[in-house]
């Protein structure tokens, strides 16, 4: 069966012009014509049109009030505009407001017909791009949050449930859980699913660049400022802003967080203009906030007004049954990515696997198995592939005896010793290999209260 044509509605005050375009471009789209906007008006009321042709001159109206019909227009409907060969400035200006391109007359309309059939193609194109990202939005995210244990399930059909509100989501879990990867579900399953998802870390900022950064700045605002700057907020409208670790965000900063998810605007360091925003806020942290604000260090309003809606990622240690399964995908991503097909896990490296405390958690037995891939030399990963800190902690977990930890802080002490030895005393690289920052490995090593002599 034959495709339909593409409806074209041509749009001239001289009944000639009109109706010699009806017979060069019959064969290719079904043509309605009219000599007036009110006639464009009333036909894409009744019809749906996939293009418009219109000349700029009117009698005595303009071909401008179609084009911003067709701007109006839910979707937007690509319109080609005719004009006198002297008029091309108007027909440029017509470009700048939106129309898809222009042609001049006397008309060449083997020209028209290809203008008209690619601006149709495009936008085509365009719609079915939406629907596929709709489609896409539809489990996009879910996907890569694996696992089956009750926890992730009871995780999985949270982000479904929440995804669409206008709430905002506070996401618990220590580093390296994956609490990015809920972020992107959350969004991927909203209706801002095709506006911008945009990420800030917050411990990896300064006081004063956290504030500029989600805030936008003027220019002249401070020393450096030398043009004005879109804070994250500002670029995340319409879409979803993510603020990672949120615990980490200074009073001062908190006040005017605070001030902007109430009243939903905000003002640029630097300057007094109110400035709309329309955001969907999905925080995380790894710290207890509940404990932060009893202890004066996290605002309770702030709190409340970020966690309305809750999401606990269990730590890897407690999902015992998802390592293989995880370890497994990863396995699979980065023997692609290296080109070593068809490697395996040894019997040992799993038992390995189940017997280490992972304190990085998923981030870290990502790593892991990267370094076992990379370090692999036939079709099996050994154990003697892992990276030194998780061969050598597995081994004194399985085998027990004096050296072995009790207690979750000493698993988590011996984890973070083992990688700065691994790493050389090296404080960028350790961080790297446990899969959280630089800044939680200082605070770590602070409580620990341990005399290590490292090197920046």
């Amino acid at each position: 069966m034959p495709e339909n044509k593409p409806n074209l509605l041509v749009v001239d005050d001289e009944k000639n012009t009109r109706d010699a375009l009806r017979r060069v471009l019959e064969d290719t789209f079904e043509v309605y014509t009219t000599a007036d906007v009110k006639g464009v008006k009333n036909l894409m009321e009744n019809s749906s049109m996939d293009a418009i042709l219109t000349d700029l001159r009117l009698g005595n109206e303009s071909g401008m009030q179609v084009l911003e019909l067709c701007r109006q227009a839910d979707p937007p409907i690509p319109c080609v505009v005719m004009t006198a060969y002297g008029s091309v400035e108007t027909a440029v200006d017509a470009m700048r407001r939106g129309a898809y391109d222009y042609v001049t007359k006397p008309l060449d309309l083997q020209r028209v017909e290809i203008l008209l059939r690619r601006a149709v193609r495009s936008v085509r194109v365009e719609q079915e791009n939406v629907r596929l990202k709709a489609q896409l939005g539809q489990t996009f995210g879910l996907e890569r949050i694996l696992g089956r244990c009750p926890a992730m399930h009871e995780v999985v059909e949270r982000i479904k449930q929440v995804a669409d509100s206008r709430a905002s989501v506070l996401v618990e879990g220590e580093s390296g859980t994956g609490k990015e990867l809920v972020a992107r579900a959350i969004h991927g399953l909203s209706s801002r699913r095709s506006g911008p998802f945009v990420a800030v870390h917050c411990a990896a900022l300064s006081p004063q660049l956290l504030e500029s950064e989600l805030f936008g700045h003027e220019k002249g605002a401070f020393t450096g400022a030398m043009e004005r700057r879109l804070g994250r907020f500002e670029q995340a409208q319409g879409g979803t802003l993510f603020l990672d670790e949120i615990g980490e965000i200074d009073a001062a900063t908190q006040i005017k967080l605070l001030r902007v998810l109430g009243e939903r605007t905000l003002e640029r360091v630097g300057g007094n203009q109110s400035i709309p925003v329309d955001v969907r806020l999905v925080a995380a942290t790894n710290r207890n906030l509940e404990s932060m604000v009893k202890e004066g260090r996290f605002r309770e309003d702030l709190f409340f007004r970020i966690r309305v809606v809750q999401i606990h990622l269990p730590p890897l240690r407690d999902r015992a049954e998802d390592i293989p399964v995880l370890a497994d995908h990863f396995l699979r991503e980065f023997s692609q990515e290296n080109k070593k097909q068809g490697l395996e896990f040894t019997r040992s490296v799993l038992d390995q696997f189940a017997s280490y405390s992972w304190p990085g958690n998923i981030r870290e037995l990502r790593t892991a198995v990267e370094h076992g891939v990379v370090m692999a030399k036939g079709s099996k990963v050994e154990v003697s592939d892992l990276p030194p800190g998780i061969r050598e902690l597995g081994t004194k977990f399985r085998q027990g005896g004096a050296s072995r930890a009790t207690r979750l802080e000493d698993l988590e002490k011996e984890a973070i010793l083992a990688a700065l030895e691994s790493a050389g005393q090296n404080i960028t690289e350790a961080a790297r290999q446990l899969g959280i920052s630089r800044r939680t490995l200082h605070r770590k090593l602070a409580e620990f209260k341990k005399g290590i002599s490292t090197k920046r």
